[in-house]
């Protein structure tokens, strides 16, 4: 005799057969986390923005702002350095100096900030493999650190929306030669995001949305007015 409750029951097991069980996958090692990276911000200046041509000044000095108050927001170790701020090149962004009031950027003559044992003192001091990197320009003072910590067996991820070079093709050429290199690329609101990760990490909930509704364009404008019409919220 056909019994419906018996076939049920064997049908319901096949396709559950056929179902992957949801469980947590272990994140990717490359992935960026609060703690596995140090981030190093390059003669975000004066002189160095007037030759930008790559990115408007206007766009540079939004995105490595929001970059800068991420890392503060996570409690990055941050090292800020300029190039002959006195002589040439003129005083940290002003915004920049705004996030970390109490830290004074290294001034250097190299272009190569690597080949100044302060800055590199200080990355050896904070213990982390991982490198996050942004200069002005990128085809100078981005790429000399970056080659060179790869060299030393650090992983190096590389902002380029809070870069710039003297072109569109010297930012460009210089991002490919880094990627060649092994660099990584990213840009500043996926490095914002990438260290919350989970919308459930409610500690750091309210500054990683205010930093994005200040710098990150139209996700920021969804983000105020999702929360005036609705009182949505992510994750939710």
């Amino acid at each position: 005799m056909f019994n419906i409750k018996k076939s049920m029951a064997a049908l319901v097991t096949g396709l559950t057969l056929l179902v992957p069980s949801v469980q947590a996958g272990e994140p990717a090692k490359t992935l960026l986390t609060p703690d596995n990276h140090t981030v190093i911000l390059i003669d975000h200046q004066p002189q160095m923005a007037f030759a930008t041509r790559s990115h408007s000044i206007e766009d540079v000095r939004n995105n490595v702002t929001g970059l800068a108050k991420s890392a503060k927001a996570f409690n990055v170790p941050t090292i800020l350095t300029t190039v002959a701020e006195k002589s040439f090149s003129g005083p940290l962004f002003p915004e920049l100096k705004a996030v970390f009031p109490d830290q004074t950027p290294i001034d250097r003559t190299t272009m190569n900030t690597w080949e100044d044992k302060r800055v590199t003192d200080k990355v050896k001091k904070f213990k982390k493999n991982k490198i996050v990197i942004a200069a002005l320009w990128t085809e100078v003072c981005g790429v000399g650190p970056v080659l060179s910590a790869i060299e030393e067996g650090y992983d190096v991820y590389f902002v380029t929306d809070a870069s710039g070079g003297v072109s569109k093709e010297a930012h460009d050429m210089a991002v490919q030669r880094m990627i060649q290199a092994g660099a990584q690329p990213i840009t500043w609101l996926q490095y914002l995001l990438e260290l919350q990760r989970d919308w459930a990490r409610t500690e750091s909930y309210v500054d990683v949305t205010n930093i994005a509704k200040e710098h990150a364009g139209g996700y920021g404008l969804g983000l105020i007015y999702a929360t005036e019409m609705f009182n949505a919220k992510e994750g939710q």
